[in-house]
């Protein structure tokens, strides 16, 4: 079960994290998605990471999660899906709704000062305009990780579908 929280991480879940990253977490804002025990699956990360912008919102930490996905990528199904988005256009339709609701949901998530940061530094463009993971052409899919991270917080139809096709969400306890 996927339990959607916005919750800053406890000391467990930091040590979860290390374990899962292989290294010390940092630029995490939020835990935004767990399983059943509280185990983190997606963190939300700040928008600015050692003075750089940091683009991807969401993101995939669970390592059955990333398996399971690393396995249907590996079979290319990154090339299946951008084809199906030149060939479907309300395939397509619903996944510029997900980069915007994306982006949106990155801007909202910024506190007053995160976002008097962005501007100061001049990164407000780029995370106003780069979608999911960060992408800059819509209509491309650059990686399924933080399409399902997204999934699992927001409103993205690419996660849907893994879910439908792959059942993706049952390898969450």
């Amino acid at each position: 079960m996927v339990i959607r929280t916005d919750q800053t991480p406890d000391e467990r879940q930091l040590a979860i994290i290390a374990a899962q990253l292989g290294r010390s977490p940092r630029g995490i804002d939020a835990v935004s998605a767990t399983d059943s025990q509280g185990t983190p699956l997606v963190l939300r990360m700040a928008p600015i990471v050692d003075g750089k912008p940091f683009p991807t919102l969401y993101w995939l930490s669970s390592e059955r999660l990333k398996v399971e996905i690393s396995h249907i990528e590996a079979a290319g199904m990154i090339k299946q899906l951008e084809t199906r988005l030149q060939e479907d256009v309300d395939f397509l339709s619903a996944y510029h709704a997900s980069h915007r609701d994306y982006v949106e949901a990155r801007w909202r998530q910024m506190s007053a000062a995160q976002q008097a940061d962005v501007r100061r530094l001049g990164y407000e463009t780029v995370l106003r305009e780069r979608g999911i993971g960060g992408i800059g052409n819509w209509d491309q899919v650059r990686c399924l990780h933080t399409q399902y991270a997204h999934h699992l917080c927001g409103n993205n139809v690419i996660g849907q579908w893994l879910d439908a096709e792959y059942g993706i969400a049952d390898c969450v306890s």
